[in-house]
């Protein structure tokens, strides 16, 4: 089976020949090639050079353009600081909803420069790969989204101070990111990664009465444009377990933190669960030996419908020797 045909067909259910290989690169995949960061996130040629060069060399099943989740913030006028070697980072000193009467005047942006270079991204690795990899776009999902509009200390007042602020804001963000998915998915993409990190802040009641409704509504959008949907909540996501589930997402990231086999119960057979090494003690500073047990530990709590990942992304300075154990565990 080709990577592309592997990855589908656990997503859909199908039984294949290895195990899917999904981990996350994105500094890793830059110092693969040599280069900057800033240059991996600003020049969708380099983010393609770096994704292919890390693909090949690892044999992964697929290629991502997620880098950073400043692109669509950065489109509609968010104060962005970039650094020459790191991620850029949201100035939540400067939120550009700090005065929350300025999102009657947000309009969806047709086609800004970051954004459009993420959607050039998937269109060229798509070209470069065919049907060999799997090609992953990525959006970013309501809360987070929000949170990178609003400044996530605000945003966790306003669900008591203003919930129909919040509605109102988790609704714009959908529609953004549906038309941004949609962009990628006409380029190429096969599936679109949904980054939510800062769902993991919440607490169950207000993950189901918020974020669960618009995350699903965000899934199933993706899902009618014909395209399947990975879920990644950073941080420790055991009390939204159930609400992630009934999202839809085909495929579901667990940090380290979240335990797999509570996740394989509590979400049933539905999703494939994916993760969830330890990124910095197993798969940066551990040893080969450890990162096969680890995945083994893995792989028994998940159960048969599981693609082989780090618990998040695969940090700078890991040894290549580290990620050829996972690919070695993702063939065996």
């Amino acid at each position: 089976m080709t990577g592309r045909e592997r990855v589908l067909a656990t997503l859909g259910g199908s039984a294949t020949d290895t195990l899917p290989l999904m981990p996350i690169t994105m500094m890793f995949a830059a110092d693969q090639i040599g280069a900057r960061y800033r240059d991996y996130a600003s020049d969708y040629r380099v983010l393609a050079a770096g994704q292919l060069a890390t693909a090949e060399r690892f044999d992964l099943d697929y290629v991502s353009a997620i880098s950073d989740p400043a692109r669509e913030a950065s489109d509609l006028g968010a104060a962005v600081q970039w650094f020459d070697d790191q991620p850029p980072a949201i100035d939540e000193s400067r939120a550009l909803l700090a005065e929350k009467s300025v999102l009657a005047g947000l309009r969806v942006p047709a086609a800004g420069r970051r954004m459009s270079d993420r959607v050039e991204a998937v269109r060229l690795l798509r070209e470069r790969c065919g049907h060999d990899r799997a090609v992953e776009g990525w959006v970013e999902g309501p809360c987070a989204m929000s949170a990178d509009l609003r400044g996530v200390n605000t945003l966790m007042l306003d669900f008591y101070d203003d919930p129909e602020f919040v509605y109102d804001l988790f609704a714009f963000t959908v529609e953004m990111e549906l038309g941004f998915a949609r962009a990628q998915i006409e380029a190429g993409a096969d599936l679109i990664g949904v980054g939510d990190a800062a769902a993991s802040l919440v607490g169950p009641e207000l993950y189901e009465e918020f974020v669960q409704a618009f995350e699903t509504r965000l899934v199933r959008g993706i899902q009618a444009l014909g395209a399947r949907v990975r879920l990644h909540i950073c941080g420790k996501t055991r009390r939204i377990f159930r609400g992630m589930a009934a999202t839809g997402a085909e495929m579901i990231d667990l940090d380290s933190m979240a335990p797999l086999d509570t996740a394989r119960v509590e979400m049933g057979d539905g999703p494939v669960l994916a993760g969830n090494v330890d990124p910095v003690r197993t798969m940066r500073d551990g040893t080969p030996d450890e990162i096969a047990t680890a995945l083994g530990v893995c792989r028994r709590r998940a159960g048969a419908r599981y693609i082989v990942a780090a618990g998040c992304e695969i940090p700078r300075g890991t040894a290549p020797e580290n990620m050829l154990a996972m690919t070695r565990f993702a063939r065996a």
